[in-house]
């Protein structure tokens, strides 16, 4: 708490809008060289009026990358059960998933802040940025654990690695520590 505690004394710089409160990969057609988003009534385990509150568009940046996690995490997770007991493959495709992981958040992320940056849609200052950004992953990763634990048992390990990771991550806004590697 104490990490995001300075963020209710600011003014954030940067606009609240309508989102679409459940943008994730699925919720994402490709046909070709086009993309059209789908389902934009919100998480629909939110009540209605939690669901029309405007917010920071990051809401929205920090659900599909969450995404990106879950997909990285679920094709390591099937992957791995068609090779039990090769600890050494599980831990190349760790490195292989989490690398997938960061360079597609990355891309995606650079992508979205510079176009949503230049319309005053999010702060422009990595000041307010990262934080608010922790804080829309932090919320959407606990949001999961509760709809895991709910819906999916066996996929709660996918949310509880991402609130671990995130926790262990940064401590009282510090910069980010390399975590050593779990072989």
């Amino acid at each position: 708490m104490s990490r995001f505690r300075w963020l209710l004394d600011r003014r954030i710089p940067a606009c609240r809008i309508r989102c679409h409160g459940n943008y994730h990969l699925q919720q994402v057609l490709c046909s070709g060289d086009d993309f059209t988003v789908i389902d934009f009534e919100g998480e629909p385990r939110r009540p209605l009026g939690e669901r029309r509150l405007k917010r920071s568009p990051l809401h929205d940046v920090a659900s599909m990358l969450r995404s990106f996690d879950y997909a990285a995490r679920r094709a390591l997770a099937e992957r791995v059960d068609g090779t039990a007991g090769r600890a050494r493959g599980r831990s190349t495709g760790q490195q292989w998933a989490r690398f997938w992981r960061g360079w597609v958040c990355a891309a995606f992320l650079r992508e979205y802040v510079g176009v949503a940056s230049g319309e005053h849609l999010v702060p422009p200052d990595r000041e307010f940025l990262v934080p608010l950004l922790d804080v829309y992953l932090l919320e959407r990763a606990i949001y999961e654990l509760g709809y895991e634990l709910e819906e999916r048992p066996e996929w709660i390990e996918i949310p509880l690695l991402a609130v671990l990771e995130m926790l262990e991550a940064r401590s009282d806004g510090d910069p980010p520590r390399r975590r050593k590697s779990r072989s």
